[in-house]
């Protein structure tokens, strides 16, 4: 039987980039409800799903792409449903005042600038361990200068503590539903000494990267104490406690606060250049570059960076998601398809979604993807037409300028959505910032960390 479903047709092997649109629709469904849903919803959901993906295999060709689409919205509420409860955690049910135990593994600041720790392993007075928080998290400001805090420390304090609040306004942001994911039971702050109960551990653990990140921050931030320092330090660990606040907001205005967060721009440039630079030394090798594929070795080693990168990142959200879009390029690389597709896009939004669905609902995953499906939408309409290609000796400054409007235009409103403003000059900042990004910071962060083996990475710092 063809294929004969009207516009659909039009479309015939180029439906995938909608696997992940179903998917998300589904996630949506189940974090738009009002109350989580009992056992006899899922029931019918996996049931529904079932009999679509049945329907797909032996109904009628013309019924398989809404079939596996309806099937995929149904498995997507499912994949919701079933994260929630996979980090499902006690949430402190009132407030505490009292001795407070836990390990570090994580020290950032607040929105205030103030010191902040995030404990595991959290020991309440008189609490059962059945219903105390699985993490918390604490500021207790900047006066603690009688201890050297580290991650996989533990410590012991005595704190205020409160269950985590909702959305202050309908549609706001949702702080309660981030800590649930982030299986955080409670928030507070502590204005008592903060004592060390136990050193941290050693070795590969999983407190490994934070320990080295740290140790990264420190020693950075030692030998440049300003902004300067504190910017440094953003780029290679993700840790922008360096920075000054009026620093911040500087960058917020100008809409360059995302040059701060390891996310795509850093994680695609420093694979781009580990790829570039290996490729070069390869070709300068003749009997290296006829006996092996230079650019598959490339691709394995930049995979590998971007996976140190991202490790010593903290692991964000946004870093995740960074890492697998450049992951899924590189492999793309290794099996020689299109590096650079929508269809790779999908993947890489499909990945994110299957490990976190609830990143649908946060700005850093709609901006992310918003720009970038816009700037492979522009980039590749400009490589189907030849006719538009400038001289190339304009085509740096012209790519740099292209890319900074399409990625502003397509992620204006959900900036807008999630922030409640727009940047009057964010095109400007970006076209004078990126190019210094490309060029000499993440380079000048590669060339450091190599020179860092053998003490040398002063001055390229």
């Amino acid at each position: 039987m063809r294929w004969s479903t009207g516009p659909l047709d039009a479309l015939h092997g180029h439906l995938f980039a909608w696997v992940p649109v179903c998917l998300g629709l589904g996630i949506s469904v189940y974090f738009g409800l009002m109350q989580e849903p009992g056992l006899l919803a899922y029931l019918w959901a996996g049931a529904a799903a079932l009999a679509l993906l049945i329907l797909a295999r032996l109904g009628p060709i013309g019924l398989r792409p809404p079939a596996i689409g309806a099937a995929l919205i149904a498995l997507g509420f499912l994949l919701a449903g079933a994260r929630a409860q996979t980090v499902a955690a006690p949430v402190l049910g009132f407030r505490y005042y009292g001795p407070v135990e836990g390990r570090i593994v994580l020290i950032d600041r607040s929105s205030s600038d103030q010191q902040r720790l995030t404990l595991d392993q959290v020991v309440l007075e008189r609490m059962d361990p059945a219903r105390t928080p699985a993490r918390v998290r604490l500021t207790v400001g900047d006066r603690q200068t009688h201890i050297d805090f580290a991650p996989g420390q533990r410590v012991m304090l005595t704190a205020f503590l409160a269950p985590p609040e909702g959305a202050v306004e309908p549609g706001g942001f949702d702080f309660q539903r981030l800590a649930w994911f982030q299986r955080l039971g409670a928030v507070g702050f502590s204005r008592s000494p903060v004592m060390a109960l136990a050193p941290p551990g050693s070795g590969f653990g999983s407190l490994f990267f934070a320990r080295l990140r740290q140790s990264i921050s420190d020693g950075v931030q030692a030998a440049f104490p300003d902004d300067a320092g504190g910017f440094v330090t953003a780029v290679l660990t993700n840790d922008t406690s360096g920075l000054s606040p009026a620093a911040l907001d500087s960058l917020r205005a100008s809409s360059l606060a995302h040059i701060l967060s390891i996310s795509g721009l850093h994680m695609s440039l420093l694979a781009a250049f580990v790829f570039a630079a290996l490729r070069s030394l390869a070709a300068l090798v003749p009997y290296v570059a006829l006996r092996v594929s230079s650019k598959k070795i490339a691709a394995l080693v930049a995979l590998a960076a971007a996976g140190f990168y991202y490790g010593l990142s903290g692991g964000a959200v946004a870093t995740q998601r960074s890492f697998i879009m450049i992951a899924v390029m590189l492999v793309a690389v290794l099996v020689d398809r299109r590096a650079i597709s929508l269809r790779t896009v999908a993947i890489a939004a499909l990945i994110v979604l299957a490990v976190q669905p609830e990143s649908l609902l946060q700005a850093g995953f709609q901006m992310s993807f918003a720009a970038t499906i816009g700037l492979v939408a522009a980039f590749g309409a400009l490589r189907d037409r030849p006719d538009w290609r400038l001289p190339r000796v304009l085509r740096p400054v012209a790519a740099v300028a292209l890319a900074s409007l399409v990625a502003g235009a397509a992620t204006a409103p959900y900036g807008a959505a999630a922030f409640n403003k727009l940047s009057g000059y964010g095109l400007l900042a970006n076209m004078a910032a990126e190019p210094v990004m490309a060029f000499l910071v993440m380079p000048g962060v590669v060339i450091a960390a190599v020179l860092s083996l053998v003490g040398l990475e002063g001055p390229v710092l």
